[in-house]
């Protein structure tokens, strides 16, 4: 099967090696070309083309993995764009985390040509891209999900279909309320823990095998104590994603007290220039000793 990946950031690039690496014959477009480039000096069995129409030509399935809503758009509409390329029966999956309105107004263009479209944002970070371990929450029809299986199973651990198109990207923001909360409360944690003369280290190890335990726990911890924050997931990015949440708690009337307060924490964490720090930053808003 031809397949394109449009995309080849953090997780696009691992994603799509992934996808190569499955047999599957991977045509990449990527906005900074040499990247591109790169990879497909990487992974010798695909091809690169100069457009997202072009890439999209004769695939079956496209994959686009990019920054934001407006991101996405510039890839997809146009006579450069995605959709110039694709033909009809082919299967449009976006990876990239976006609004919710954003899938739905992807659905009805896709509708317009013929094309299927899952909108699939993803979940585990660099590493999980990297090791082919992601989590893919998913919107759309079954059988367009269906289709897919066997190429999300390339690089991912979980999949699922979550309803009709916009649900993946709820679920995501979902996902984005649960990890500022526990990151917000792991900072607070280590910060009193440090300010009671309490062996990090230790208290982590005892604390990690209760109640208290997360994933942020188990991998963000002792970098936390460490001061060391470069690993995966920017803060920028997470400003972008809790934009898109607290839009949409707008618009369904829901009330996100810690999330809201969380954002305007990782708002000062860019203005002290931690825009590129990852999101375990939150801690260095307490320990300035």
């Amino acid at each position: 099967m031809q397949v394109a990946f449009i995309g080849l950031g953090a997780m696009g690039y691992p994603m799509a090696r992934h996808l190569a690496n499955a047999g599957y014959r991977v045509t990449v477009y990527n906005r900074t070309a040499a990247k591109a480039e790169q990879w497909l000096s990487e992974n010798p069995s695909g091809a690169l083309a100069l457009t997202p129409a072009k890439t999209a030509l004769n695939a079956s399935i496209v994959f686009t993995c990019v920054g934001n809503d407006d991101d996405v758009r510039s890839v997809i509409y146009g006579d450069e764009g995605v959709l110039a390329g694709l033909e009809a029966d082919a299967l449009l999956i976006d990876h990239t985390t976006t609004s919710a309105d954003l899938a739905v107004e992807l659905q009805s263009a896709c509708d317009k040509q013929g094309i299927g479209f899952l909108d699939a944002p993803v979940s585990g970070g660099q590493a999980g891209a990297e090791n082919g371990k992601l989590t893919v929450m998913l919107g759309g029809n079954e059988g367009h999900y269906q289709r897919a299986i066997p190429l999300l199973d390339a690089f991912s651990q979980k999949h699922a279909l979550m309803g009709p198109v916009g649900s993946g990207q709820r679920t995501k923001m979902v996902n984005q309320i649960c990890i500022a909360g526990v990151v917000q409360g792991l900072s607070e944690a280590l910060h009193f823990a440090k300010q009671a003369d309490l062996d990090i280290e230790q208290v982590v190890e005892v604390i990690s095998k209760g109640a208290a335990q997360s994933w942020q726990m188990e991998n963000r911890a002792h970098t936390m104590n460490a001061n060391q924050f470069d690993f995966g997931f920017a803060v920028d990015w997470m400003r972008k994603d809790l934009n898109i949440v607290l839009n949409e708690a707008n618009n369904n009337g829901s009330t996100l007290p810690l999330t809201a307060l969380v954002d305007q924490f990782y708002a000062q964490v860019q203005k002290n220039g931690g825009g590129r720090f990852d999101t375990s930053s939150l801690i260095t808003l307490l320990n300035k000793g």
